[in-house]
């Protein structure tokens, strides 16, 4: 069943891992986030419907952010290879965001959200 996103989706224009945190191991790359979700890049794939701890890590997060990092509880939504069958996109909903975790996202896409504006005089 198809929802509609309600919330647009914004890239992060930084070099940000995703560990889950059960494991201890890289699950890949942060490739957008809003405060309801994530995608991430994966070169493997993560069975749909599990739920993860995951902890992501901000390596050049803003002074505004109340934290390099954040851990926080997510359900994989989908998981798909793309299309040039390199890697898996990964789309993940947050269970709990917290206070805390709101304010670090927020300050991280302050920071670094991919500009979709371009400039003027250009198409």
């Amino acid at each position: 069943m198809s929802r509609i996103r309600m919330e647009r989706r914004r890239k992060v224009m930084t070099f940000t891992p995703v560990h889950d945190v059960h494991t201890n191991t890289l699950l890949g790359y942060l490739g957008d986030l809003t405060l309801k979700g994530t995608l991430m890049v994966s070169e493997r794939p993560v069975e749909i419907g599990q739920t993860l701890t995951v902890a992501i890590e901000f390596r050049d997060a803003p002074e505004t952010s109340p934290s390099t990092h954040m851990i926080i509880s997510a359900r994989v939504a989908w998981c798909k290879l793309d299309e040039h069958r390199t890697h898996y996109n990964i789309g993940m909903e947050f269970l709990e965001v917290l206070e805390q975790n709101k304010r670090v996202i927020e300050a991280i896409l302050e920071k670094y959200e991919f500009s979709r504006k371009m400039p003027k005089g250009t198409k």
